[in-house]
Protein backbone atom coordinates (compact mmCIF):
# COMPACT_ATOMS: atom_id res chain seq x y z
CA UNK A 1 0.00 0.00 0.00
CA UNK A 2 1.70 2.97 -1.25
CA UNK A 3 0.84 6.15 1.46
CA UNK A 4 1.09 9.80 1.85
CA UNK A 5 4.30 9.35 3.67
CA UNK A 6 5.95 8.47 0.36
CA UNK A 7 6.58 4.92 1.19
CA UNK A 8 4.88 1.59 1.36
CA UNK A 9 3.49 0.23 4.47
CA UNK A 10 1.11 -2.70 5.18
CA UNK A 11 -2.69 -2.70 5.87
CA UNK A 12 -1.66 -3.51 9.71
CA UNK A 13 1.16 -1.03 9.76
CA UNK A 14 -1.11 1.89 8.32
CA UNK A 15 -4.18 0.70 10.83
CA UNK A 16 -1.38 0.57 14.16
CA UNK A 17 0.58 3.71 12.83
CA UNK A 18 -3.67 5.84 12.35
CA UNK A 19 -4.35 4.52 16.18
CA UNK A 20 -1.63 6.70 17.54
CA UNK A 21 -2.62 9.84 19.32
CA UNK A 22 -0.49 13.21 19.39
CA UNK A 23 -2.60 14.60 22.26
CA UNK A 24 -5.15 13.08 24.85
CA UNK A 25 -3.06 10.15 25.36
CA UNK A 26 -3.26 7.20 27.95
CA UNK A 27 -0.60 9.44 30.31
CA UNK A 28 -2.02 12.71 29.71
CA UNK A 29 -5.22 11.91 30.61
CA UNK A 30 -4.11 10.31 34.07
CA UNK A 31 -1.41 12.94 34.71
CA UNK A 32 -4.43 15.54 34.24
CA UNK A 33 -6.61 14.09 36.34
CA UNK A 34 -4.82 13.79 39.42
CA UNK A 35 -4.08 17.43 39.17
CA UNK A 36 -7.29 17.88 38.47
CA UNK A 37 -8.40 15.72 41.55
CA UNK A 38 -5.78 17.91 43.67
CA UNK A 39 -8.07 20.79 42.82
CA UNK A 40 -5.85 22.43 40.14
CA UNK A 41 -7.59 23.94 37.18
CA UNK A 42 -5.65 24.21 34.35
CA UNK A 43 -6.69 24.63 30.34
CA UNK A 44 -5.22 21.67 28.12
CA UNK A 45 -4.40 21.51 24.76
CA UNK A 46 -3.86 25.51 24.93
CA UNK A 47 -3.66 26.86 21.05
CA UNK A 48 -3.23 30.17 22.14
CA UNK A 49 0.41 29.62 23.07
CA UNK A 50 3.26 28.57 20.67
CA UNK A 51 3.42 24.39 20.81
CA UNK A 52 0.09 23.71 21.57
CA UNK A 53 1.14 22.86 25.06
CA UNK A 54 -0.57 19.58 26.85
CA UNK A 55 -1.77 21.72 30.05
CA UNK A 56 -1.32 25.19 30.92
CA UNK A 57 -1.73 27.55 34.47
CA UNK A 58 -2.15 30.63 32.56
CA UNK A 59 -2.60 33.04 35.44
CA UNK A 60 0.65 31.17 36.90
CA UNK A 61 2.28 31.42 33.42
CA UNK A 62 3.10 27.76 33.28
CA UNK A 63 3.17 25.84 30.36
CA UNK A 64 3.61 21.80 30.27
CA UNK A 65 4.77 19.04 27.54
CA UNK A 66 4.55 15.72 28.00
CA UNK A 67 6.59 14.20 25.46
CA UNK A 68 5.88 11.01 23.70
CA UNK A 69 9.99 9.42 23.90
CA UNK A 70 9.95 8.33 20.13
CA UNK A 71 8.00 11.58 18.51
CA UNK A 72 9.99 14.05 20.07
CA UNK A 73 13.68 12.15 20.13
CA UNK A 74 14.35 10.54 23.16
CA UNK A 75 18.37 9.56 23.42
CA UNK A 76 18.43 10.63 20.14
CA UNK A 77 21.62 10.08 18.96
CA UNK A 78 21.52 6.41 20.00
CA UNK A 79 17.55 5.60 18.95
CA UNK A 80 18.39 7.51 15.20
CA UNK A 81 21.15 4.77 14.47
CA UNK A 82 18.58 1.77 15.47
CA UNK A 83 16.06 3.14 12.94
CA UNK A 84 15.71 0.42 10.16
CA UNK A 85 12.65 0.83 8.36
CA UNK A 86 11.97 4.25 6.24
CA UNK A 87 15.06 5.63 8.23
CA UNK A 88 15.43 8.71 6.06
CA UNK A 89 10.95 9.90 6.38
CA UNK A 90 11.23 9.31 10.29
CA UNK A 91 15.12 10.83 10.96
CA UNK A 92 13.58 13.91 9.20
CA UNK A 93 10.67 13.99 11.01
CA UNK A 94 11.43 13.74 14.57
CA UNK A 95 14.25 15.81 14.21
CA UNK A 96 12.24 18.54 12.98
CA UNK A 97 10.12 17.91 15.59
CA UNK A 98 13.06 18.36 18.14
CA UNK A 99 13.73 21.24 16.58
CA UNK A 100 9.96 22.49 16.65
CA UNK A 101 10.29 22.31 20.46
CA UNK A 102 13.12 24.00 21.21
CA UNK A 103 11.63 26.79 18.96
CA UNK A 104 8.34 26.60 21.25
CA UNK A 105 10.40 26.71 24.62
CA UNK A 106 12.14 29.56 23.21
CA UNK A 107 8.99 31.65 22.29
CA UNK A 108 7.58 30.57 25.53
CA UNK A 109 10.35 31.74 27.31
CA UNK A 110 10.24 35.35 25.72
CA UNK A 111 6.61 35.57 26.29
CA UNK A 112 7.50 34.79 30.15
CA UNK A 113 6.39 31.53 30.23
CA UNK A 114 8.12 29.32 32.84
CA UNK A 115 8.38 26.09 30.19
CA UNK A 116 8.71 22.36 31.79
CA UNK A 117 8.87 19.48 29.56
CA UNK A 118 8.56 15.67 30.94
CA UNK A 119 9.22 12.75 28.63
CA UNK A 120 6.44 10.00 28.89
CA UNK A 121 8.66 7.63 30.48
CA UNK A 122 9.32 9.99 33.22
CA UNK A 123 5.83 10.12 34.35
CA UNK A 124 5.75 6.10 33.62
CA UNK A 125 8.31 5.69 36.14
CA UNK A 126 7.25 7.92 38.29
CA UNK A 127 4.33 9.74 38.04
CA UNK A 128 3.86 11.02 41.93
CA UNK A 129 7.06 12.71 41.54
CA UNK A 130 6.31 14.66 38.85
CA UNK A 131 2.97 15.44 40.64
CA UNK A 132 4.87 16.91 43.23
CA UNK A 133 7.22 18.71 41.43
CA UNK A 134 4.42 20.91 39.27
CA UNK A 135 2.88 21.29 42.67
CA UNK A 136 5.82 23.06 44.22
CA UNK A 137 6.37 25.43 40.77
CA UNK A 138 2.79 26.40 41.13
CA UNK A 139 3.06 27.07 45.02
CA UNK A 140 5.96 28.81 44.21
CA UNK A 141 4.37 31.08 41.09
Amino acid sequence: MHSKYGFDTTETRSRTMSKIKSNDTKIEIEFRKILWNLGYRYRKNYKKLPGKPDIVFVSKRIAIFIDGDFWHGYKWKEKKKKIKNNREYWIQKIEKNIKRDKENNKKLKELGWSVIRYWEHEIRSDMQKRIEEIIKIIQKS
